[in-house]
């Protein structure tokens, strides 16, 4: 009797741990998608109920990183807050902080700076925030970034720093002129070449980019 007692036992514990976890696995479903959306109250309110806030979709998104993919600032802020990682990254080796830099989300960008973003973490090219940030054309987050520190003469796989990106994949307009000039100011190296051996100027003057030219030119750029 004692032995059909102890079972039952075990078999109540059992049932009441597989509940607890199906209950756990639900609130970081509603989690994940309730960052996605950017319902910042819903959020808080599954925070405030237990859900695990480093949960992780197929893509190993976190709830921050789903946040961050859709801009939505306010459940981002609501999960960095709460203690999210702004550093941990998903299989595409985004991570928040990295994410928002690439993508040109000033906001969260901000929120990651002030808690704790790592300023030599890299992405899947083995680019800082900065670079992809140069390449597209986000002004501002490129100086939020030479202002916090990242290094202006990091090199990625591809050989190619900031200011290589910002010529090399632009087409040399305003945008892209005030990055250089940022980076210039930030104290690029204008002489770096690629892996190939061509400057900055090279291409610049390869690609009829006059403006920029004359930048590196006046930075004393060979």
């Amino acid at each position: 009797m004692a032995y059909i007692k102890f079972w039952r036992v075990c078999v109540v514990l059992a049932l009441a741990a597989a509940g607890f976890e199906a209950a756990a696995d639900d609130r970081a479903a509603q989690l994940l998608e309730a960052s996605a959306n950017g319902d910042a109250a819903r959020v808080r309110e599954l925070l405030a109920q237990g859900a695990p806030l480093e949960a992780r979709d197929a893509q190993g998104n976190t709830p921050l990183l789903r946040a961050t993919q859709g801009n939505h600032a306010q459940a981002a802020g609501a999960l960095i807050e709460a203690g999210a990682d702004v550093n941990a990254q998903n299989r595409m080796q985004d991570s928040a902080y990295l994410l928002a830099g690439a993508q040109g989300y000033l906001e969260i960008l901000e929120l990651t700076l002030r808690h704790g973003a790592d300023l030599k973490s890299t992405n899947r090219y083995g680019g800082t925030a900065l670079i992809p940030a140069c390449e597209r054309g986000h002004v501002e987050v490129v100086k939020r970034l030479l202002q916090a520190g990242v290094d202006p003469n990091h090199v990625n796989r591809l050989g190619w720093t900031g200011l290589l990106e910002a010529i090399i994949l632009s087409d040399g307009g305003p945008r892209h002129q005030a990055i250089v000039a940022l980076l210039i100011e930030g104290g690029a190296d204008v002489n770096l070449a690629d892996g190939d051996g061509r400057s900055p100027l090279q291409h610049a003057r390869q690609r009829g980019q006059t403006e920029i030219v004359q930048m590196l030119e006046r930075a004393r750029a060979r």
